[in-house]
């Protein structure tokens, strides 16, 4: 497993600053990124959130995933590498 997971079921209100808060609980946080759509900017849903560590990375799979943050039962788990478009 790598240090990069996948947050899903995320609410659009959330920032950058507050999934580093909400996962620097579970140990240090080197980035976290939450894409947003092309044309209209709006933000996508999902997140994803790099770990320093991969005892960090379970340990924050662990705690958080199924959690309810701001009305939403997020989804955390490993992140798998992006499949080639042929």
């Amino acid at each position: 497993m790598k240090n990069k997971l996948f947050v899903g079921n995320l609410s659009y209100n959330l920032t950058e600053t507050t999934l580093e808060e909400l996962f620097a609980e579970s140990g240090k946080v080197v980035s976290v990124a939450i894409p947003t759509d092309r044309e209209t900017g709006r933000k996508r849903g999902f997140a994803f959130v790099e770990m320093s560590s991969q005892a960090e990375a379970e340990a924050a799979i662990e705690s958080l995933n199924g959690k309810d943050i701001e009305g939403r039962q997020i989804v955390v788990n490993a992140s798998k590498p992006k499949e080639k478009a042929y």
